[in-house]
């Protein structure tokens, strides 16, 4: 993430929107948690974090984990408690393990960066093109959408074009290269897997892909 962003050059006067998923993709979550947080204080405004499922999924983790966070171990949620020193988990513990384990995650995430978490956006626009995580519903307005549309997706986003001249930005659905078709512009080149995170540079009548550089 951060050779992609110094390929960028943030320094420069650009509004960066990041997609959401910043957990649960790495060995190093904690570790971009905080990198994106301080960019996002150095910045206000200038550099906006959406919140992704997996973002949901660890909160829910914190607040429910025998509950509606349960599902969190079993994707990604394990490698994420590690780079936070938490170890000894896996997909399949105990309840009273994950209990400790929630408790042991709320005491050792800053104060700052769990407040920041909670209230990331879930999604930011500028004229006809808006930044979402997932999708969003075609047959509706950007207003109108639900929650777990923007976090999870919708069975006709991908299928049915919109009709309102309004450009989606999302991440979420991984493609094997990143695409702008039907009014969509997918960037989720799987980097967890392939080593290829992707940025879209996008302007008047341009949208220009942008990768990390190799390791």
């Amino acid at each position: 993430m951060d050779a992609l962003v110094s390929t960028i050059d943030p320094d420069k006067n650009q509004q960066l929107v990041f997609l959401g998923d910043y957990v649960d993709r790495g060995p190093d979550s904690a570790g971009t948690l905080r990198r994106l947080f301080e960019m996002s204080a150095e910045h206000p405004g200038r550099v906006v974090c959406l919140m992704g499922n997996h973002e949901r999924m660890m909160l829910d983790f914190i607040d429910d984990p025998l509950g509606r966070g349960n599902i969190w171990l079993r994707n990604g949620g394990v490698t994420t408690m590690s780079s936070y020193g938490i170890e000894g988990l896996s997909a399949q513990s105990a309840s009273d393990d994950a209990m400790d384990a929630s408790r042991e995650l709320e005491r050792v995430l800053d104060p700052e960066v769990a407040a920041w978490l909670r209230h990331l956006p879930l999604f930011w626009n500028s004229g006809n093109l808006w930044c979402v995580h997932a999708a969003m519903n075609p047959a509706k307005a950007p207003t109108d959408q639900s929650t777990k549309t923007m976090l999870w997706g919708h069975a006709d986003f991908l299928k049915m074009p919109r009709h309102d001249n309004l450009c989606v930005v999302h991440g979420h659905t991984t493609v094997s290269t990143p695409t702008n078709y039907n009014n969509r512009i997918a960037v989720d080149t799987g980097a967890h897997r392939t080593g290829c995170l992707t940025a879209a540079y996008i302007a008047k009548d341009t949208c220009r892909f942008i990768h990390s550089p190799p390791n």
